[in-house]
């Protein structure tokens, strides 16, 4: 079994292990029981507010828990996408590129996908303008829910730490359109 301290994982997480060290890391069959748990406290030391990091979800997403028991996404800088269960992209800045000149900037030449089929979808916070999400798809494709987790089932069945308040596990996306974008009542 590898034991990885805290101090290891911070540089991990910093970009500042070397690459031994992280393949050690990686190619270790047992890991150390308490790394999520290290992992997270280095997360939860990054950011400014107080809410519980529950998971991350991205180089600078994460799933939290409000003191009232609910979790939202959150972005790093604090912006609040709101339930987890909803695809927060549709909260994001979006930039799409969709035509040869928007394209031509990151796929110079040949290189670049048909304007005419594909477009590149870039997801920025509204609050600090960070870039949370790329994605690539055909013309007109739905965004894309990346990843909803069973939190309650993660923490109660892999950690063996039940969370306080439970959370029904569903997508709730097309709820929130509907309420938010179709005027309509939703039960």
């Amino acid at each position: 079994m590898v034991e990885v301290s805290k101090e290891v994982l911070r540089s991990l997480v910093e970009g500042k292990l070397p690459w031994p060290d992280i393949k050690a890391i990686m190619s270790a069959v047992i890991k150390d029981s308490d790394r999520f748990e290290k992992y997270i406290e280095i997360l939860q030391e990054r950011v400014s507010w107080k809410e519980r990091i529950l998971l991350p979800i991205g180089l600078h997403l994460f799933i939290v828990e409000k003191e009232n028991g609910d979790r939202i996404v959150k972005c790093e800088c604090g912006y609040e996408f709101g339930d987890y269960r909803v695809n927060w992209k549709l909260q994001a800045l979006i930039y799409v590129r969709d035509d040869e000149e928007k394209l031509e900037e990151i796929y110079p030449g040949f290189w670049k996908p048909d304007p005419e089929i594909w477009e590149i979808r870039e997801f920025y916070c509204p609050e600090c303008a960070t870039l949370l999400e790329v994605e690539s798809v055909p013309k007109g494709y739905p965004l894309i829910f990346d990843f909803l987790p069973d939190i309650d089932s993660f923490y109660s069945e892999w950690l063996n730490k039940p969370l306080k308040t439970f959370s029904e596990f569903e997508d709730r996306t097309y709820e929130f359109i509907k309420k938010e974008w179709g005027g309509e009542e939703v039960e």
